[in-house]
């Protein structure tokens, strides 16, 4: 059986993106984005990706650190094509509830979340800002 790969058309098993999240962002709507993520999935780029046929199972998030600062930052996208080529090459499509929890487990460790960080409207918030949004 010949691989697929990613076209981005809407007619592929599982779409790697977030059409609301995206919209939010266009809009640099706080509010819109806390919807978004409360009520869909979010793109996150992964060291090591989980079971293929599960996406939204496993694999290892990867997190940028600052060479300078040691500050941690977590990366999320609305669509997996807003990543940046430079990022690993595995994404994931994490829940809404997987969001809170990473945020919960890892607040005093990362100390900003960016939002489509390369565009095409980009975002940032603090962890906790994030935690308020999805528990709201």
């Amino acid at each position: 059986m010949a691989q697929r790969k990613r076209t981005g058309k809407p007619s592929e098993p599982v779409e790697f993106r977030s059409q609301a999240l995206a919209e939010a962002l266009e809009r640099q709507d706080m509010a819109a984005v806390a919807l978004a993520l409360r009520n869909g999935n979010t793109v996150v780029p992964l060291i090591k990706p989980g079971p293929r046929d599960k996406p939204l199972d496993g694999g290892e998030v990867w997190t940028y650190r600052d060479p300078n600062t040691g500050d941690i930052a977590l990366l999320l996208f609305s669509d997996a094509a807003n990543k940046p080529a430079n990022l690993p090459p595995a994404v994931g499509l994490q829940s809404p509830a997987w969001l809170r929890s990473f945020l919960k487990r890892y607040e005093s460790t990362i100390t900003t979340v960016f939002l489509d960080i390369a565009g095409p409207h980009p975002m940032q918030a603090p962890p906790a800002e994030l935690l308020r949004a999805l528990e709201a």
